[in-house]
């Protein structure tokens, strides 16, 4: 396994295989010119997923600076090209991924995710020969590159899609009840998506493996996208109180809402939410409503001891409230293509398609450790894997994390798995 301190430098503190392997690099490479190579990102910068988009622009600037400071990829800098996506949609991230190849050359493009695209993306990378990694977090990544996987050898999700949160949150469910630290009231599950791919995929997994583990889905429900008005939905769950509420739709504003609509007249049930409590809005928002939530992801920066510079390094940089579990995706996003295109003699250009084969084939083959725990591509889908569902090693997987929010004025607290947790679960509040 390599990792980014192994190739990329000394000054990154790389042993002394790494840094043999970076000057052996570098003298196979001759004389590389002094140029830049543009690593292009088609990101929201502004509207409803702007504060995502921010920190996906930041990891990629922290990434750059690093690799930049540590000699170059190959002795040629890195320059960070954004586009807005905006509201996102097929047209306009086809149309700023397109600037980004014309004007920019860029041979690379790094996105976070965009809602609404039906993975145009990939069309536009297969089209013009160039590396593309996104976070989007969908299955349908998955089925479009089986679908020609000789036309998608270029696309790359950076993590596993969002159908293994589904299995992942009933397993979740099961450890908490066989460990004994939950006793559910009922054997009822509600269910809350939002009118998105993503949200609608994930409900509809949960749905499909609920009866496997003895859950009877008293509440299936999608909500439109984004949205803050819970009232109807809170009605029907203050109506018929599960034991357990999986709400789907991961807006962090919209989900503080819930949770401060929710506190006023608490049902007696767990309630985990996906994905947007990481996000500073949510407790900002939430304040001491959100104490107890759960939520996962499977892709986001770990606290462990190997990310401990980088998490500190990035509030330092971004300040104290910048999201770290987000800017870690694209950060580790550009280690890893860095690290292939050295591997394989250069970034290549935007057209060659032989030279982004090379790239691509290194991506492949290199299992890579960042701060989110391991990236290691399936071929079939070229995702990334997800530990404990898809492997049950955790050295070939991305841990799909659940974290707690315990204190809203404090990060939340990992709780599984448990080769990963750094505390123990607690009763929510409003359940005591």
């Amino acid at each position: 396994m390599v990792n980014r301190r192994s190739v990329l430098g000394s000054t990154l503190a790389a042993g002394a295989a790494g840094a043999g392997l970076l000057s052996s690099l570098n003298q196979s490479a001759h004389a590389a010119d002094s140029k830049t190579i543009t690593v292009g990102s088609a990101l929201p910068m502004s509207g409803f997923a702007a504060a995502d988009g921010i920190e996906f622009k930041r990891g990629l600037e922290m990434a750059a600076e690093e690799i930049n400071a540590a000699g170059g990829l190959l002795g040629q800098m890195l320059e960070i090209k954004v586009e807005d996506t905006k509201e996102m949609g097929a047209d306009v991230v086809t149309q700023a991924m397109q600037r980004l190849i014309d004007r920019n050359k860029a041979p690379v493009i790094i996105n976070g995710y965009n809602l609404g695209t039906n993975m145009v993306e990939m069309d536009v990378a297969a089209d013009s020969h160039v590396m593309f990694l996104h976070y989007n977090t969908v299955l349908s990544h998955d089925n479009k590159f089986n679908s020609k996987p000789e036309r998608y050898y270029s696309c790359f999700q950076g993590d596993p899609a969002e159908y293994w949160y589904g299995q992942g949150v009933l397993n979740f469910f099961k450890q908490l009840t066989d460990s004994k630290q939950w006793t559910p009231a009922n054997k009822k599950l509600a269910i809350i998506a939002s009118a998105d791919e993503y949200p609608i995929t994930i409900a509809n997994a949960i749905k499909a493996k609920a009866a496997e583990y003895g859950w009877e889905i008293s509440l299936f429900e999608t909500v439109p996208f984004p949205t803050t008005q819970w009232g109807p939905t809170l009605a029907k769950l203050r109506q018929n109180p599960p034991a357990a509420i999986a709400i789907t739709h991961f807006l962090p504003q919209d989900l503080a809402q819930f949770m401060l609509q929710f506190s006023r007249q608490p049902t007696k049930s767990l309630v985990y939410m996906q994905y947007g409590p990481s996000l500073p809005p949510f407790r900002e928002i939430g304040g001491s409503s959100v104490n107890g939530v759960i939520y996962s992801t499977v892709v986001g920066c770990l606290p462990d001891a190997f990310s401990a510079a980088f998490r500190a390094n990035y509030r330092k940089k971004f300040g104290p409230n910048a999201a770290y579990l987000t800017g870690s995706q694209t950060y580790d996003g550009l280690w890893h293509w860095a690290l292939s295109a050295a591997i394989a003699g250069g970034a290549s250009e935007p057209g060659n398609k032989k030279g982004i084969q090379r790239v691509a084939a290194a991506m492949r083959r290199l299992i890579y450790r960042g701060v989110n725990g391991t990236c290691r591509y399936n071929p079939a889908g070229q995702s990334a894997y997800c530990f404990p569902t898809q492997t049950n090693d955790p050295s070939l997987g991305m841990p799909h994390q659940f974290l707690q929010h315990q204190d809203f004025k404090a990060d939340a607290k990992l709780i599984a798995p448990a080769l990963y947790a750094s505390n123990a679960f607690v009763m929510p509040p409003w359940m005591k």
